[in-house]
C-alpha cells in the first residue's frame, strides 16, 4: 500500500494549473497525497482557495495576505478574514509573516520606502494573528530575509493561543529549536532534495519526527528529479522519500508522524 501524506502548502488557485487541474489532482491521489491545503495570498486568492476547498473533497484552505504584497493590502483586513474563516474547510490563517528579502530600496526606493513597507507588513501580520486567536486557528508563517528575530517577537504575545508553522523552512537547527520553543512547527519543501540543500537536510535531521510537516509550495521548488519544472502536490512523494532517508525512518513511520502532526495543527483537516 502506498504511504499517505499531506501537502500542507500549495497554491492551487494559481493559473499554472488551469489547463490540467483534474489530472493534477488525480496524480496526487495516485501518489498517496490525501490532503492538500491551498494557501491564500490576498483576499481574492483566499476566496478562490475556499471555493476550491468547497468543490474538491481532498482540498482545504488557508486564508491570508502574503507579506510580499503588503503595500496593496487594505489598512485593516480583519473583517474579511473573519468572514472567510467561518467556512468549515478553512483550516488556518495565512500565509502571513514578514518578507524583507526584496526591499523597495533594492529597486530604486528610499530608506523611507523600506520603513513603510516593513511597517505595513508588521501591521498585517498582527492582524492575522489577532484573527487566528479569535477564530481558534493556527497560522501559516512566511519569513524570508533578515526578519526571523522580528517574526518570533511579534508572535510572542500570542504564544499559547496561536501556533505557527514556519513554512518552507530553511533555517539552521538552532532556529528550528527556537520555533519549537514557542509551540510552533517547521515544514520542509523540495529544497531538501537539492544539491545545495545540505543545511536544510541537517535541520531535518535535528528536528523531532513529530514536529515537522511536508509541503511542496507548488508551483515553486519542484524536488529533484523535477527541479526547474512546475511543481505539483504529487511531488510530496519525492520529498517524503528524501526526508525519510535523512531521518533514517520508514515511509510508513514518516506518514504516521507527519499526518498526525498536520491533523493536530490544522483545524478541521480530518473532515
Amino acid at each position: 500500500m502506498t504511504p499517505i501524506f499531506c501537502d500542507t502548502h500549495a497554491h492551487l488557485d494559481y493559473p499554472d494549473y488551469a489547463e490540467d487541474f483534474a489530472p493534477m489532482l488525480e496524480r496526487a491521489a495516485v501518489a498517496g497525497i490525501t490532503r492538500l491545503i491551498t494557501i491564500g495570498t490576498d483576499l481574492e486568492s483566499s476566496a478562490r482557495a475556499v471555493k476550491l476547498a468547497e468543490t474538491h473533497a481532498p482540498i482545504f484552505a488557508a486564508i491570508g495576505w502574503h507579506p510580499g504584497n503588503a503595500i496593496e493590502a487594505p489598512e485593516d483586513i480583519r473583517a474579511p478574514l473573519r468572514e472567510l474563516a467561518r467556512h468549515p474547510k478553512v483550516v488556518a490563517i495565512g500565509e502571513t509573516g514578514l518578507d524583507y528579502y526584496r526591499l523597495p530600496s533594492a529597486s530604486g526606493g528610499t530608506a523611507l520606502d523600506d520603513a513603510h513597507y516593513k511597517a505595513k507588513q508588521i501591521t498585517l501580520f498582527q492582524q492575522h494573528l489577532e484573527v487566528a486567536a479569535e477564530c481558534g486557528l493556527n497560522c501559516v508563517i512566511h519569513t524570508r530575509g533578515e526578519c526571523f528575530e522580528e517574526t518570533l517577537a511579534l508572535m510572542q504575545p500570542f504564544v499559547g493561543r496561536v501556533r505557527g508553522v514556519f513554512h518552507c523552512f530553511v533555517g539552521d537547527a538552532g532556529q528550528m529549536r527556537r520555533v519549537l520553543e514557542i509551540g510552533s512547527l517547521v515544514s520542509f519543501t523540495g529544497i531538501c532534495t537539492f544539491k545545495n540543500g545540505q543545511t536544510v537536510r541537517d535541520t531535518i535531521a535535528a528536528t523531532p519526527l513529530d514536529k515537522l510537516m511536508l509541503e511542496t509550495d507548488c508551483p515553486y521548488l519542484a524536488p529533484v528529479p523535477y527541479r526547474g519544472k512546475r511543481c505539483e502536490p504529487a511531488y510530496v512523494k519525492e520529498i517524503s522519500e528524501a526526508v525519510a532517508e535523512v531521518k533514517n525512518c520508514s515511509l510508513e513511520e514518516l506518514s504516521a508522524a507527519t499526518c498526525a502532526t498536520a491533523h493536530g495543527f490544522f483545524k478541521n483537516l480530518a473532515r
